[in-house]
């Protein structure tokens, strides 16, 4: 057992987002958050990482609650937000090196640029992070993914919102390898990309409770 959810409930203000949410993710297991504009697919993965607390229920990791785990836990944890912090006044391999080292995750100028290359933005890599498009901006912070080695549990918000097909394509590679090298994956898309996992699980926040789905049947594209 690796990820365990426990009957998660939240709540902003007066409004319940979700409740009674619980499933359990192993190593090549892959959870797909679905859910309209509002139904708390953002506010699920900041509680599953340990930025927000729930109203009710509890997130374990290898058997045990991931507030007392703290560091050990953010070791084994990448976190993609939806909305990157990426500094305008700092260039793009900068933004990546500085926001890596902070998180934990030692990186050097060549790693940066190697990484940002691998992601489809090396000739950007050297510009000023305010003068990229919204796409290249999403791409500085998903480099992060080509950064090795990840950690085992990724959590990534719309990662494949703002990119081309060709950097959805590369980046489904990465979370593919990644799943095949025991490691789990838990995003949220508006998009129909259905990632290649030993499992997929997907979650639907305004229509029930999380099911397993045969690859070979999955309602999307696969990527």
């Amino acid at each position: 057992m690796a990820l365990q959810v426990c009957r998660l409930a939240c709540a902003r203000g007066e409004r319940r987002l979700f409740s009674d949410v619980s499933f359990t993710l192993q190593g090549g297991d892959a959870l797909w958050i679905k859910g309209g504009n509002g139904s708390g697919k953002t506010s699920l993965l900041r509680l599953l990482c340990g930025l927000g607390v729930p109203d009710t229920g509890e997130v374990l990791w290898h058997g045990r609650a991931i507030g007392r785990l703290r560091e050990d836990f953010h070791r084994d944890l990448l976190y993609c937000g939806h909305a990157g912090a990426v500094k305008d006044d700092l260039f793009a391999w900068e933004n990546l090196a500085i926001g890596s080292t902070l998180a934990g995750r030692p990186c050097t100028r060549d790693a940066a640029l190697r990484a940002l290359d691998q992601a489809g933005l090396g000739r950007a890599a050297g510009l000023p992070a305010r003068v990229l498009s919204q796409g290249q901006r999403r791409r500085v912070t998903l480099a992060r993914l080509y950064l090795a080695p990840l950690p085992r549990l990724l959590l990534l918000d719309e990662p494949f919102a703002a990119l081309d097909h060709t950097a959805v394509q590369s980046l489904c590679g990465v979370l593919a390898q990644h799943l095949g090298q025991d490691g789990i994956v838990v995003y949220t898309t508006h998009q129909p990309y259905a990632l290649r996992a030993g499992r997929l699980l997907q979650l639907d926040l305004q229509a029930g409770p999380p099911a397993w789905v045969e690859q070979d049947h999955a309602p999307a594209q696969p990527c």
